[in-house]
């Protein structure tokens, strides 16, 4: 049974950093991410790596979130940094195992001064 546990989320200032932390259990996962979904818009990928180091960025993303893996502790985490408002959101870890995708519960993040 796969497990997803998230942690990290709160609230932080724009220009702030924040790092959230998903540690799954229940399989290897060939890949693995973090989703965001901001109130009333769609679920859209945040960032993803799979099991060669290979990263993915949404656009908006580029060059201020770091997305990184240990396969060991089968964690992944996302280093959010230079953080905007517009970032705020619930952002959902996301792992694939064959060809079903697994979500955790979310975390919410609010980017507010």
């Amino acid at each position: 049974q796969v497990q997803l546990v998230e942690s990290g989320g709160g609230l932080v200032q724009p220009g702030g950093s924040l790092r959230l932390s998903c540690a799954a259990s229940g399989g290897i996962f060939g890949m693995m991410g973090w989703y965001r979904q901001a109130p009333g818009k769609q679920r859209d990928l945040v960032a993803s790596i799979i099991s060669d180091g290979t990263t993915n960025y949404a656009d908006s993303v580029k060059g201020r979130f770091t997305i990184s893996r240990d396969g060991a502790k089968n964690t992944v985490d996302l280093q959010m940094n230079s953080l905007k408002p517009e970032d705020t959101a619930v952002y959902y870890c996301n792992v694939r195992k064959f060809s079903t995708n697994y979500w955790g519960k979310g975390t919410l993040v609010t980017v507010s001064s």
